[in-house]
């Protein structure tokens, strides 16, 4: 073992070690690739898994089960540890199934595949991957809310990182414990505005790793690159504040200079400990706080608000892929939008920097074909003195109006876009009459979860009588109406996100521009075949998910290069899209 270590410190990288020159009890050689797939560190891969074949079993990151060959039970000292028998993964993930569909409830699905990515991460990702449109609903939105609700209850062993007011000072220190020297995505929230549920506090990381889950099974990034974080700053949750099982700080939340120091101390120290080129994405915090905190760091860091600028953009590409049913050009519709908070604002902004960017306008002119309603009514320009600062941009001139019925009488949208976060908002008055003044009206009911939605896709239908063109952020089932199946479409991030991560990463680029915002929203709409059009379906199935966030991640790629951003791996495109998304593995995606 001494001349290994030796052999490994004399040279420049553990790509250049020979892992057949481990000899640890008669040495073990490299099965899996994984060290060929190892950054610059001194570590020696397996090493502490071969010293203990007990300890191996309970590694997640190793741990196969009974797909331990024979061959590999001698190797990992594990002959005795398991029973005899060997079992295929492909047959594990048929038995895994099997077990999961028998669950009624879908929080016990939710914690059966959080207990196997305990235990297994490799299968975890594998059922994942083949069951996407299945256990997409689990993982994430809407099964996901209600685990945050319930994470005290049900939390079993910690995921991430947490970052409360009591390391404050030590936050670097605090991101050293953490065993992975090489991250590549962070995704990081504190807890205050968790899906349409309010302030779930530090039970709001259900969310970063459930969101981390779907890069790897998604996007590709190795599970060791993805690091979730929680910044704990209390909770203004009563209910919570009085939980025996609540997991967080037992305060009232921090405002002011002291959470600002501690997102800037926290900021800095990734930086430091990750280097620049390491994605931060923003999640669920709240309006007040997002805003500032993106355009704050978006000039030093990488960094993306998924509930600002990805919705936004998965928005936008099914926009612009209903153009093809709907007809007419971005340009020629008018939109107008329930909901003006982190969801609404930045969905309206990026279509408005699309029209600019097709029709040479100024996007001061673009935003005039946009239209908001928060909860005093119409944003209009009577009220700018007393608008938060994110919402002037969309004060027009206009009569006010204090309810969303009379708005869609008055400004006559052909695109209605829901994005408040309060559940049957869209009345059977307001589609009916988005419906009286358009052939084939255009609703999206965005809010998530479920209970959220603006309103159901069977509403929609119905009370359009078959005529829009619907998406949600939750998925609904298909709805029969006058004999004819119509299959909403999801707009969910999940089909943004990981692409454009992944994207970001290969690209080695240091910083987020719009228009590699815009070239992924491009890339969604155009895989949106004719064969789905004849369905009134807006986005592709999940299916094909790999294939597209590889499509997505080299267009935003080639936008960075373009753009002049540092882009490390330009060959890496060719290998993306030449590579069959189901063979592609998480060590591959490894730069």
């Amino acid at each position: 073992m001494e001349s290994a270590f030796k052999e490994l410190g004399e040279k420049a990288s553990v790509l250049d070690f020979d892992p057949k020159s481990a000899v640890v009890g008669g040495g073990v050689e490299d099965i899996y690739g994984e060290d060929t797939a190892t950054e610059d560190q001194l570590v020696t891969p397996w090493t502490y898994s071969v010293a203990s074949g007990y300890s191996l079993l309970r590694d997640p990151q190793y741990n196969k089960g009974l797909a331990f060959t024979e061959k590999e039970r001698d190797a990992h000292y594990l002959r005795g540890l398991l029973p005899p028998a060997t079992c295929s993964q492909q047959l594990q993930e048929k038995k895994l199934m099997n077990t999961i569909r028998q669950y009624q409830v879908p929080l016990q699905k939710y914690m059966a595949l959080t207990e196997l990515q305990e235990r297994n991460e490799r299968l975890f990702y594998k059922l994942l991957i083949d069951n996407v449109e299945e256990l997409l609903p689990i993982v994430y939105t809407p099964t996901v809310g209600e685990a945050c609700q319930k994470f005290g209850s049900i939390f079993r062993r910690p995921q991430g990182l947490y970052i409360s007011l009591k390391e404050k000072g030590k936050v670097l220190e605090v991101l050293k414990n953490w065993p992975e020297r090489t991250v590549q995505v962070i995704v990081v929230t504190d807890g205050e505005r968790i899906l349409g549920l309010g302030d779930l506090g530090c039970q709001g990381m259900g969310i970063p790793v459930g969101k981390l889950a779907l890069y790897t099974a998604l996007g590709g990034v190795r599970p060791s690159a993805c690091l979730p974080i929680t910044i704990d700053v209390g909770t203004n949750n009563k209910q919570l504040l009085e939980d025996e099982f609540y997991i967080g700080l037992r305060q009232k939340r921090t405002t002011g200079k002291e959470y600002a120091d501690l997102l800037d101390e926290f900021m800095s120290a990734v930086k430091q400990n990750y280097g620049e080129k390491v994605v931060i994405q923003f999640e669920d915090f709240a309006n007040h706080n997002a805003f500032q905190l993106l355009e704050k760091y978006r000039r030093t860091h990488l960094v993306f608000n998924d509930d600002i600028q990805g919705t936004a953009a998965v928005v936008l590409a099914g926009v612009v892929a209903a153009l093809r049913l709907v007809g007419g050009s971005l340009s020629e519709h008018k939109f107008l939008f329930l909901g003006a908070g982190e969801a609404g604002t930045g969905i309206a902004e990026l279509i408005a920097l699309e029209i600019s960017q097709k029709t040479k306008t100024p996007v001061e002119e673009t935003r005039k074909k946009i239209w908001l309603v928060d909860s005093k009514g119409l944003i209009v320009s009577s009220r700018k003195d007393s608008l938060q600062q994110f919402k002037k941009p969309w004060a027009h001139e206009h009569e006010p109006i204090d309810n969303l019925l009379d708005a869609v009488k008055a400004i006559k949208p052909t695109v209605l876009i829901g994005s408040s976060g309060v559940g049957r908002t869209f009345t059977k008055e307001v589609i009916e009459a988005v419906s009286s003044f358009n052939e084939k009206p255009l609703i999206l009911a965005l809010s998530n979860p479920t209970s959220q939605s603006e309103c159901t896709a069977e509403e929609a239908y119905t009370w359009s009588k078959g005529r829009t063109i619907f998406a949600s952020g939750s998925p609904f089932d298909p709805v029969e109406y006058n004999g004819k199946v119509y299959v909403p479409g999801q707009s969910n991030n999940a089909y943004i996100f990981p692409g454009f991560g992944l994207g970001l990463v290969i690209s080695g680029a240091i910083r987020v521009h719009n228009d590699m915002l815009l070239a992924a929203s491009e890339s969604l709409a155009g895989e949106v075949s004719e064969e789905y059009f004849e369905k009134g379906l807006i986005y592709p199935p999940f299916s094909n998910i790999r294939k597209i966030s590889a499509h997505i991640a080299a267009n935003v790629a080639a936008k960075a290069y373009e753009l002049g951003e540092p882009f490390l791996y330009i060959s890496f495109l060719w290998y993306i899209l030449s590579s069959d998304p189901k063979t592609m593995s998480t060590s591959s995606i490894h730069l």
